[in-house]
C-alpha cells in the first residue's frame, strides 16, 4: 500500500466496515441540505450538505461549503500524486475528522468502499480507492476531512424540526469553485420556494409540483409540498 494509504488505514477502519462494497447507483437519489439559520451548531452553521442513502439504512454526506487553507500535498508532501490536486482539501463533518473521503466524479464507481450519491458521483471512503482516484483523474474529485452520517430516520427527524431546507442536488452546486455565498443564495432560492414563487426568477411557478420535488419528498417519507411544512427549529 502506498504512502497515503498506509496514512489513512486506521483512520477509515470503522468507515470500510460499514461501507465495504460498491452499490449500484441509482439517479437523483441525492439531495442538498441547507442549514437554517437559527441553526447555531459550530459545525453546521450556514453549511450546505450533500446527503444520499447509505447501505445501512441511514444516510451519509458532507458539507460543501467549509474550504480549509490546505492542499492535499501538504497533508501528504511524501505522495507525488497528491500534488496534481488543485482545489483545497475540505472540511466534510465532525465524523472521523482525521480521516479523508472523496466526492468523484465518474461514470462508474471508482472502487470498494463507496456510496453512490447520485448519477456519475460517489462518495469514496476506502483509503485504497482514493489513492486510485488521486493517481488517475486528480481533479475529477473533491477531497474532504471528516463526513457526517445520520442513523436510519435521523435525517427526516431533523428536517420535520426545520433545521435543513431540501434542494435538489446537482453537479454544478457539488463541485463550485467558489463557494462563498453558497449558503446564502440557496437559502434564499429554498425561502422562495416556501413563498411559491419561482427559485430562480422570483414569479409565481403555478400550482404544479414539480416530479423533482415530488421525489424528494417521496425519498424522505414527507409530504410532495415538504416545503410549506418546514418549521423553525425548536
Amino acid at each position: 500500500m502506498i504512502a497515503i494509504a498506509r496514512a489513512l488505514a486506521g483512520l477509515l477502519l470503522a468507515a470500510a466496515a460499514i461501507w465495504s462494497a460498491p452499490v449500484a447507483a441509482q439517479d437523483d437519489e441525492a439531495v442538498l441540505l441547507v442549514a437554517h439559520p437559527s441553526l447555531m451548531d459550530l459545525d453546521y452553521r450556514q453549511t450546505v450538505l450533500i446527503a444520499a442513502p447509505a447501505p445501512n439504512g441511514g444516510h451519509v454526506g458532507v458539507i460543501l461549503n467549509r474550504p480549509t487553507r490546505r492542499a492535499l500535498a501538504s497533508l501528504f508532501p511524501e505522495h507525488e500524486p497528491s500534488k496534481k490536486v488543485v482545489d483545497p482539501v475540505y472540511y466534510g463533518g465532525p465524523f472521523s475528522r482525521g480521516a479523508l473521503v472523496a466526492l468523484v466524479k465518474a461514470e462508474a464507481s471508482p472502487g470498494a468502499g463507496t456510496v453512490p450519491m447520485m448519477k456519475n458521483l460517489y462518495l469514496a471512503f476506502r483509503a485504497a480507492t482514493i489513492d486510485h482516484v488521486i493517481e488517475t483523474t486528480p481533479n475529477e474529485a473533491r477531497y474532504y476531512v471528516g463526513y457526517v452520517g445520520w442513523r436510519p430516520g435521523e435525517l427526516k427527524s431533523e428536517i420535520d424540526r426545520g433545521l435543513w431546507s431540501v434542494m435538489p442536488a446537482d453537479l454544478d452546486t457539488v463541485f463550485r469553485k467558489n463557494t462563498e455565498g453558497l449558503w446564502e443564495e440557496l437559502l434564499n432560492q429554498a425561502r422562495r420556494i416556501r413563498a411559491g414563487l419561482d427559485p430562480k426568477t422570483g414569479s409565481d411557478p403555478g400550482p404544479t409540483l414539480s416530479s423533482r420535488q415530488a421525489a424528494l419528498a417521496a425519498a424522505f417519507g414527507l409530504d410532495p409540498d415538504f416545503s410549506k411544512t418546514i418549521r423553525p427549529p425548536r
